[in-house]
């Protein structure tokens, strides 16, 4: 059953105004995935954690994706119509803050939660050969397919974090030619044009481009290490900046021409969302220091896409309580659920 209490009305946007230090763009940005809020996002996830099956997805071709299913029938609850299929942001996983944080929330509200991985991302390098880049679409689609066939009847949302919510809106789009009924999908924060952001990586405050370094590098470290033969990952990993590994990475690794074949191959401005078929949602801050908001302009205007701007949160933060749900995970639930709650205000069905 869903709490209608738990579930916030539209006007929570208004009531989003955070004072103080977490008016910050950067204390937005960076505090919510700290490691000092994990215990007690965990403790809010426990139970969603201690039922979690952990699968690997056949998403066709040879692909496998790590994931972990989280039921409301293994939890001892009735069985939920609604899942929700969570998505990381780069170099995140699906143990990432942000992912337990939503994902605990909407389980404890009724739904099932699947937390997938990105290929190379969380304990998952083993399981193919060829590296991770943001243009692998089809696996997505095919990992999502895979999971739709395997839990029959849901009444599936797709919702991810920047690179992952980049993927989810690109999922919706191609869902319908896919063969995938979706309900919607949402994005926070989502990567719109790759080339803003590497540019104000590159020009923005210095601790955001050697956080993803650092990242990186240890993840190309652990690639080498499962495929020694394959990978030498050495000129990568000299390098100091975000766009001449990856400039790298597309020469020597990669089916792409050159940087802005692959940069322009995972963009969502211009026409990619112009035929989404799937009610799509972007929630962005415009005080973004990843995302530049003023990408949005250059999205395609579609009756199924719509978009929430507000001036504050940072990337991917919203967060108004050290320990508590988000904002933006108060915001997805009342997405999710708006329509059922309306009709019956007091409790509904999962």
């Amino acid at each position: 059953m869903i709490d209608s209490a738990a579930v916030p009305h539209s006007a929570d946007v208004a009531r989003f105004a955070p004072s103080g230090w977490f008016a910050n763009a950067h204390f937005q940005s960076i505090v919510p995935s700290l490691s000092l809020r994990r215990p007690f996002i965990a403790s809010r996830a426990r139970t969603m954690l201690a039922v979690a099956d952990t699968q690997i997805v056949d998403c066709g071709d040879g692909v496998r994706l790590l994931g972990h299913y989280s039921s409301q029938a293994a939890a001892g609850r009735p069985p939920a119509r609604d899942l929700a299929i969570l998505l990381h942001g780069w170099e995140g996983s699906s143990d990432s803050v942000y992912v337990l944080s939503l994902g605990s929330h909407l389980f404890d509200l009724g739904c099932d939660i699947f937390r997938l991985n990105f290929r190379d991302h969380g304990p998952s390098h083993h399981l193919n050969e060829d590296i991770f880049h943001s243009c692998r679409l089809d696996e997505v689609v095919g990992a999502v397919r895979s999971i739709q066939a395997s839990l029959p009847n849901k009444r599936i949302t797709v919702a991810g974090f920047s690179l992952g919510g980049n993927f989810a809106l690109r999922v919706a789009a191609k869902a319908a030619r896919a063969g995938i009924e979706l309900e919607r999908s949402v994005a926070v924060c989502p990567v719109l044009r790759p080339h803003s952001t590497m540019e104000v990586l590159e020009s923005g405050w210095f601790i955001y481009q050697q956080y993803f370094i650092n990242k990186w590098k240890r993840s190309l470290r652990r690639k080498q290490q499962c495929f020694p033969k394959r990978y030498d990952f050495s000129k990568i990993l000299s390098q100091t900046s975000i766009r001449s590994m990856t400039e790298l990475l597309v020469r020597n690794f990669s089916e792409f021409a050159d940087l802005d074949a692959y940069l322009n191959g995972y963009a969502i401005t211009g026409d990619a969302l112009a035929e989404l078929q799937v009610p799509s949602h972007i929630l962005i801050s415009l005080d973004d220091p990843i995302i530049p908001a003023h990408d949005l302009q250059y999205l395609a205007r579609s009756p199924n896409l719509h978009v929430t701007s507000i001036p504050h949160g940072g990337h991917c933060g919203f967060m108004d309580r050290f320990s508590g749900t988000s904002w933006a995970d108060r915001q997805i639930a009342h997405i999710m659920f708006e329509q059922r709650l309306a009709a019956a205000p007091q409790s509904v069905a999962a």
